[in-house]
């Protein structure tokens, strides 16, 4: 299920200083001035967050408009090297210093990412695009607002769990698996980046497997790591990428897909979004 992420998603009030900002909840320094404050949706609804976690059921988390001070983080070149930048400027932004963005599923991250991004340089964001028919380059501009988000294609097995079953198509096994949070994903880079070392394996050599790896949980009920890792690198290629794309279409997130028509040809395309540095901090804003 995808919606809009219409400035009412996001932006529910209006004041004179910026669009899109809420004035009735604002962070305030000694010189009186206010600190805007945001309303990021999450793509997940809070639906798989434990009910110990301040995320379980939360639609909505509130964040701070980016400040001079967090443009200093995205200089870090420590925070660079070690690829936590984005995190640190996230945990800067976020109103609620109880939530851990490590517990964040990546949708919701990227979903934060975005609303911070628009608080700070606005919803229009300039990239260059390569017609896929013609081969000319051109400056497609985005309204970031305009953005869908996508809801969970699938319930998890119980509210407040991050845990989903299917069966699949070929061997007819039942996967229970969970969806990747951001401290998931870190800590995957950090150990296929340390076996890499040790065995001298190329980056990417087993990418396909470990992405199903990271992911599953049990497979009829089995839970031994070793004996499902067996078992995936010997599934079907037909179960393997039935699996990869369930999981891909049940995860929240947002599309960060846009058509354009390029200028040339005047042929209609389809343009992807890159999340990263560049994104939070576009060298045609500085």
């Amino acid at each position: 299920m995808s919606d809009k992420l219409t400035r009412e998603d996001i932006f529910t009030q209006q004041n004179q200083h910026q669009p899109g900002i809420q004035t009735n909840n604002v962070i305030k320094d000694d010189f009186g001035w206010e600190t805007p404050v945001d309303v990021a949706p999450l793509p997940s609804e809070g639906k798989i967050y434990d009910k110990s976690s301040p995320l379980h059921g939360r639609k909505t988390i509130e964040i701070k408009a980016m400040t001079a001070k967090d443009e200093n983080i995205l200089m870090s070149e420590a925070y660079i090297k070690n690829g936590t930048v984005v995190n640190k400027l996230l945990e800067s932004c976020i109103v609620d210093k109880s939530i851990d963005i490590n517990e964040l599923l990546t949708g919701d991250r990227n979903a934060i990412m975005l609303a911070v991004r628009i608080t700070g340089y606005g919803s229009d964001y300039k990239t260059t695009t390569v017609c896929p028919s013609c081969k000319a380059s051109s400056v497609h501009v985005v309204n970031l607002s305009n953005l869908s988000i996508k809801r969970f294609g699938a319930e998890p097995t119980e509210i407040g769990k991050n845990m989903f079953q299917v069966e699949l198509p070929f061997t007819k096994k039942i996967v229970s698996f969970k969806l990747l949070t951001v401290g998931d994903e870190t800590e995957a880079a950090e150990v296929a980046k340390r076996r890499e070392e040790m065995l001298g394996i190329k980056s990417g050599e087993s990418r396909m497997t470990e992405s199903l790896m990271n992911s599953i949980v049990a497979i009829d009920n089995i839970t031994d790591r070793n004996k499902l890792s067996k078992f995936v690198d010997n599934m079907p290629v037909r179960d393997a990428r039935f699996l990869r794309k369930y999981i891909n279409d049940i995860t929240p997130s947002i599309d960060m897909n846009s058509m354009f028509e390029c200028p040339s040809c005047a042929k209609e395309a389809q343009v992807g979004i890159r999340l990263g540095l560049g994104f939070l901090w576009p060298d045609s804003e500085l």
